[in-house]
């Protein structure tokens, strides 16, 4: 987008947010009137297109009510049993928050609304940083993953990997990134992650923006670069690309701009030679204005260490869409990471709110049902509310819970702005107890700060509930990294049992009721050996998720997965004492 229309754009977002009700009330409108006759619709709406009809006839639903329609247009029949645009393919969730891939209808319509989001997430970045399609190139990470064709003939891919096939993509990328397409198509993530970092390397004083979707991906980056600068500064002095990159694509690619550049690795070398890699990141790209990678939610998790490699260099998490559904942008492209608040735009799909109850206030004795529960609207939610988010939209989910739970941080206008809280189906329990990937969070926070002082580093961490004994108990596995040239050897045994305490302590109540009552075991963390999460994400890529879409499951449920890291364990401890 040029710098004169961002203000363009940013006046559109003036006019939605102010007008957010009624545009939200036009959506809904549109998404009937088109659909109301579809198989689905019409056992709920009998043909009617009225809000309070909708609102009261029709259910609210996971992706599970929905499946066996999707999946019977995914087999070969007419797409108007669920909405009546024609379906063009499929979006593929990466599977890692909730288990099995979803599969959501993509349409015409959808990808218009893709295009017009760009330009809406774009604009608050351009105009708090100047338009850096026009200063230099970006570094972005980006790995498609194979196409599923349906037995119908229509593709199923991930929404990356489709933004990466659009004609338009193509077109613009050689401009605007320092990654050639083949890099990108590259059948083995680390082929490509190489090549890209070794492109990026080339061109680095060209570089003015770094990142990736997710701050995971960007973390495995820098993480590999650790491993391979050396190597990467030999292909950049003879100008040839190492012999184990065997990607006929990445090799000619490579062919067409290496050249032996001796000055260029030798300055890179002296760069990464050093005892500390704080702020490698700046030293390397100098001309970086921002990283841009989502930092909220469960990615919340690697902003000290991305801060610790970018030291100073802003992080930018523009946007929060899913897969179903494209929803709010950071208006305040500066503000903390930890800080950031989505604005939704009323122009994307008809939102509606399920009010969320603490699980751990004492008063209540029960949750009440979702049919029980009044949905609220866009413009009615409160401030200081959690809310799990529901969506209808026009590629046929109808009041379709997405599984976030969102906080009311604020209005912009008339729009509300929101906080990613939690996923909503991602927790621990051993019995009635129910801990949220927030709890989990904010437990692990509190543990980890005894790391700190001392030198060392949480870099990750995951969960499972281990019932192989009993009573059952919390397991933790932690990658830890030490600063400075430290190992982790070096770490005393007694502090990993003070995290394992300190944790325990930070717990809601209703855990700390039940471990006092023996009813849960004490919480363990297992230390794991470094790389063991590069690991598990090869794991989940290997099985089909994207390397750009990967997010590193809070709780694991694979058996497969628990045997990747159980077996890099090379440390267990254990809370000494119920917590108080």
């Amino acid at each position: 987008m040029a710098t004169n229309g961002y203000e363009g754009v940013l006046k559109m977002i003036e006019e939605l947010t102010t007008n957010a009700g009624q545009i939200q009330d036009e959506v809904l409108r549109e998404i009937l009137s088109r659909n109301a006759g579809t198989e689905y619709l019409r056992g709920f709406l009998h043909g009617q297109t009225e809000k309070q009809l909708f609102k009261k006839n029709v259910p609210i639903v996971t992706y599970e009510h929905l499946k066996p329609y999707i999946d019977r247009i995914a087999n070969g029949e007419t797409s108007d049993i669920l909405l009546a645009e024609p379906i063009t393919g499929f979006f593929l969730s990466s599977g890692t928050s909730g288990g099995q891939p979803k599969m959501t209808p993509v349409t015409s319509q959808v990808t218009k609304n893709c295009e017009l989001f760009r330009g809406f997430y774009e604009s608050p970045v351009i105009k708090h940083f100047g338009d850096i399609n026009q200063a230099g190139k970006r570094m972005e990470l980006m790995f498609a993953r194979p196409e599923i064709e349906t037995p119908s003939g229509l593709k199923a891919a991930s929404v990356s990997t489709s933004i990466y096939k659009e004609s338009k993509f193509r077109t613009i990328l050689p401009k605007l990134y320092t990654s050639p397409i083949e890099t990108i198509f590259c059948p083995d993530p680390n082929h490509g992650l190489y090549c890209q970092l070794l492109f990026g390397l080339i061109q680095r004083d060209e570089v003015v923006t770094i990142g990736s979707l997710f701050a995971s991906t960007v973390l495995r980056g820098i993480k590999f670069l650790e491993n391979h600068w050396q190597e990467l500064c030999y292909d950049i002095k003879t100008g040839r690309l190492s012999d184990w990159i065997t990607d006929s694509g990445c090799r000619n690619a490579a062919s067409l701009v290496m050249k032996p550049n001796p000055e260029q690795a030798d300055l890179i070398e002296n760069i990464c030679n050093c005892k500390s890699w704080e702020g490698i990141i700046r030293k390397l790209w100098p001309k970086a204005r921002y990283i841009g990678c989502i930092c909220t939610g469960v990615m919340r998790q690697y902003i000290a260490e991305l801060e610790f490699y970018c030291r100073g260099l802003p992080l930018v998490s523009a946007f929060y869409a899913c897969s179903e559904a494209i929803c709010g942008i950071n208006l305040e492209p500066l503000c903390k990471p930890y800080d950031v608040s989505y604005t939704f735009l009323p122009n994307m799909a008809y939102f509606e709110f399920l009010p969320v109850e603490n699980d751990h206030d004492e008063s209540i004795d029960m949750k009440k049902n979702d049919e029980d529960t009044e949905l609220v609207d866009l413009v009615n939610v409160k401030a200081g509310q959690c809310y799990e988010l529901v969506v209808t939209t026009c590629a046929g989910l109808y009041r379709y819970k997405v599984g976030d739970v969102l906080m009311v941080s604020g209005f912009y206008n008339n729009a509300p702005q929101f906080q990613f809280v939690e996923r909503k189906n991602v927790i621990l329990s051993v019995d009635q107890e129910k801990t949220s990937e927030t709890d989990l969070s904010k437990a692990v926070t509190e543990a980890k700060a005894l790391l700190d002082p001392l030198g060392f580093i949480l870099t990750e961490y995951t969960s499972y509930v281990d019932t192989s004994s009993a009573p059952g108990h919390y397991v933790l596995f932690w990658e830890i990294k030490g600063k400075e040239g430290k190992h982790c050897k070096e770490l005393d045994p007694k502090i990993m049992v003070e995290c394992c305490s300190r944790m325990e302590e930070s717990l809601h109540y209703t855990y700390k009721i039940y471990r006092k009552r023996n009813i849960i075991a004490a919480l363990e963390i297992r230390v794991v050996k470094q790389g063991s999460f590069e690991a598990l994400m090869d794991y989940y890529v290997s099985k089909g998720t994207s390397l750009s879409q990967y997010k590193k499951p809070s709780c694991i449920k694979s058996e497969e997965a628990l045997k990747i890291l159980d077996s890099r364990v090379i440390g267990k401890y254990f809370s000494p004492k119920s917590p108080l």
